[in-house]
């Protein structure tokens, strides 16, 4: 897999740079204001590396889920705008994907500029699994370019035009912020320094299944939070009231536990309410008391020491998944703890995407005391559990 210092190092100013990069941020509905602009700023090193050469970048990239056709409430602007205030230059938006807005403009642009192309999901051809389809999209998408780089680690586990097919198009490399999280990974899966510690939250079993069944072999200890943790007690023979439970799952945990129960860790306590709301009245319980009629939201304090006492002498975690509902402040403090826990691993901790990333930021935590926080939750699973990644394969080439 060639890498962008490779790219660098043959010289690119003046030649036109198709940069797939991951701007899949959450943008308030009312106000489409962004809240948590942290994969714009990892972009930011493949992007300005490219500017400072003379490049002439043309980024694409995708928010949110629309369903193949233009909507306002989808729209990359404020992605834009943001994007500009960080490299410190004006970044327009195209008016369209690929069409002739695009071309217009990435024909205007000088050594150093940045355009950045409507939202990629605006073209039902982007996610379609009709390789012909894709195929044309693609085709529009590498006219615009001369060379193309993956900064969208997110992406790289989706069989779409923008992340596999336009690669097949043109001269290819990884960015910065790819390569980075394939070294982590890699550093994950090929011997790790140990105790190694995966810990593992988030609403359900199924989600997470593949992964747990890929990762029980290699580590020392699998903690297990968040909705997640109520098949594993329901497995236990406990009852969990009103919580979340994936019944069809309940054997699947029993198995489980009966063949590495020793290495599963699972809540002594959980934080219960009787109903999903900010302003509920709490309990915190063992979970051989949880009331019949209440829904567990949080992992409890005892659990928060468990877990901290588990990681204490850990040298590699993975995190990835919440403990709980930490959107809803009286569930907070299980991910807060469980999170100030992981970031204190004397070692390699890694924080695997998705909310747990963004509980990180949400709950005002220095994120200088991990060693890394993935872009992309859905991908470093996948990635543990062994699956091709086609948006990696397609480097490979």
């Amino acid at each position: 897999m060639r890498s962008l210092d490779d790219l660098l190092a043959e010289g690119v100013s003046g030649r036109r740079v198709l940069v797939r990069a991951d701007l899949n941020v959450p943008v308030d509905k009312s106000t489409r204001a962004i809240t948590d602009d942290g994969r714009i700023r990892a972009s930011l090193p493949t992007l300005q590396a490219l500017r400072d050469a003379g490049a002439r970048v043309v980024v694409a990239a995708h928010l949110g889920r629309p369903k193949g056709a233009p909507d306002p409430q989808f729209s990359l602007a404020p992605v834009a705008e943001r994007l500009g205030e960080l490299l410190g230059v004006t970044v327009p938006l195209a008016a369209d994907v690929a069409g002739d807005d695009a071309q217009a403009k990435a024909a205007t642009l000088g050594d150093g500029d940045v355009l950045l192309l409507e939202n990629v999901r605006f073209e039902a051809a982007e996610t379609s699994k009709d390789d012909a389809e894709r195929g044309a999209l693609a085709d529009r998408l590498a006219a615009l370019a001369d060379v193309y780089v993956d900064d969208a680690f997110g992406a790289v586990h989706r069989k779409h035009a923008s992340v596999f097919d336009v690669a097949q198009r043109l001269p290819h490399v990884a960015g910065r912020l790819v390569a980075r999280e394939l070294d982590v990974l890699t550093r994950l899966t090929q011997d790790p320094q140990r105790p190694y510690v995966v810990v593992l939250g988030g609403s359900k079993v199924s989600d997470k299944l593949a992964v747990i069944e890929a990762l029980l072999p290699k580590v020392d200890r699998l903690l297990v939070g968040g909705g997640m943790c109520f098949t594993f007690l329901a497995a236990q023979g406990h009852g969990v009231g009103k919580s979340l439970l994936e019944e069809d799952q309940v054997e699947t945990c029993r198995r489980l536990l009966a063949e590495a129960g020793d290495r599963i860790v699972l809540p002594l306590d959980v934080v219960c309410a009787p109903e999903f709301s900010a302003e509920a009245s709490t309990t915190t319980v063992t979970v051989e008391a949880i009331p019949g009629e209440q829904l567990g939201l949080d992992v409890g304090p005892r659990t928060v020491e468990l877990f901290g006492a588990t990681l204490g002498d850990a040298r590699t975690v993975f995190w990835n998944g919440p403990m709980g509902v930490f959107e809803l402040a009286p569930f907070q403090a299980g991910t807060r703890g469980v999170a100030e826990a992981v970031g204190a691993v004397d070692g390699l901790s890694v924080v695997g995407g998705g909310d747990s990333a963004a509980a990180v930021r949400q709950l005002g935590l220095d994120e200088a005391a991990y060693g890394h926080i993935s872009t992309g939750g859905g991908a470093s699973l996948e990635y543990l559990e062994g699956r091709e990644l086609p948006g990696l394969a397609v480097l490979a080439d």
